[in-house]
């Protein structure tokens, strides 16, 4: 918390000692997807909150919402949009259905690392092109980037998962692309928010879920249903939230408050990425004292998938237009980073 109050103090500051005064103080609702107990997938929403409360001096009052109090977690675009809240956070790829592109910006199977994405959104196009892909699909929304995670797992299951084939006529809650992928091998795909899938896993409606990282999986419990986990998360790399504003709204604020959100939720996207990846190894360890089983999937089973992935990601883009625009520019990136990232970072293997 000290060290997003030290940024978008000092950027609060720099807008005061400059003369851009704030003007109409705010109040936003800010409604979220997930809990904001969940460390760095929904703690950022309340990092950012308290931060603008204060690096405003109270000229941006935020006020959260938990899951399901104001508006329902799928419903959170929506909303900002008609303008029934100021703002929401949340993994935007939940609105694949409405905006095709959306899962690009949110989480890809076989994708950049977070770091890597974070390159891309704030140097190579990625902030301007998700403005125009909403405004595209009729949605008045300024979207900001406001966290970031590393790998989720690839699901809890209750029995082994050692081919593609045992996949076929599974009852599984997955989402975004990796729905898609897993849809295309045969499973039964469904969508549901995280604070449903404990009973749906423990009445049987779904025989297998995937949530998100091993510090957010356990909170939720999965572990105490089913003891089978998988890895690597192949189908979420990097999983990214964001800060939804009504456009109206973020026409309003001046450019000293455009500039906090920014801050705040720059610095909240460093804040989530290093609470998980602090987290993650020692609750990993623990499972094993649970008796869960940490089964890898098997490198040509991999292969297969991402193969698979490969046929989704090209007929996605067949269909709609900005989904093709953004996968080449992803696509681009990637084959000059590669370069970087295999020659830079010693393997993790050695």
């Amino acid at each position: 918390m000290t060290s997003i109050k030290a940024l978008t103090g000092i950027a609060a500051a720099i807008a005061l000692t400059t003369g851009s005064a704030f003007a109409d103080d705010l109040r936003w609702k800010m409604p979220v997807a997930f809990a904001t107990n969940l460390p760095g997938l929904g703690s950022p929403a309340a990092w950012v909150a308290d931060s603008l409360n204060t690096a405003s001096d109270g000229s941006i009052q935020v006020r959260v919402y938990e899951p399901g109090k104001l508006v329902p977690p799928f419903d959170i675009l929506q909303s900002v949009s008609d303008g029934k809240v100021e703002a929401g956070y949340t993994w935007i790829g939940y609105d694949q259905g409405k905006v095709p592109a959306i899962p690009l910006f949110a989480a890809v199977p076989f994708g950049m690392k977070p770091w890597a994405y974070t390159g891309w959104y704030y140097y190579g196009g990625g902030h301007e092109m998700l403005q125009e892909v909403y405004a595209n699909k009729g949605f008045d929304v300024h979207a900001q980037l406001c966290g970031i995670i590393g790998p989720e797992t690839a699901g809890w299951y209750a029995e082994k998962i050692e081919t593609l084939e045992d996949y076929k006529g599974l009852k599984i809650r997955f989402a975004g692309l990796g729905g898609k992928v897993l849809e295309k091998l045969g499973a039964s795909v469904t969508m549901m928010p995280g604070g449903e899938l404990y009973q749906a896993l423990e009445k049987g409606t779904i025989d297998a879920t995937e949530f998100s990282m091993p510090a957010i999986d356990q909170i939720l419990g999965f572990d105490q249903v089913v003891k089978y986990n998988l890895f690597p998360g192949w189908h979420q790399q990097f999983t990214a939230q964001y800060m939804l504003i009504n456009k109206d709204e973020w026409n309003k604020t001046t450019e000293a408050q455009k500039a906090l959100v920014v801050a705040s939720c720059t610095a909240a996207t460093t804040m989530a990425l290093a609470e998980g990846e602090y987290k993650n190894g020692k609750v990993l360890a623990g499972f094993q004292a649970k008796g869960v089983q940490a089964d890898q999937i098997p490198l040509d089973v991999l292969r297969e998938l991402k193969a698979v992935t490969g046929e989704v990601l090209k007929e996605e883009a067949s269909k709609d237009a900005d989904f093709k625009r953004v996968y080449e520019s992803q696509n681009e990136f990637m084959e000059t980073y590669k370069v970087w990232d295999t020659r830079a970072y010693v393997p993790a293997d050695l």
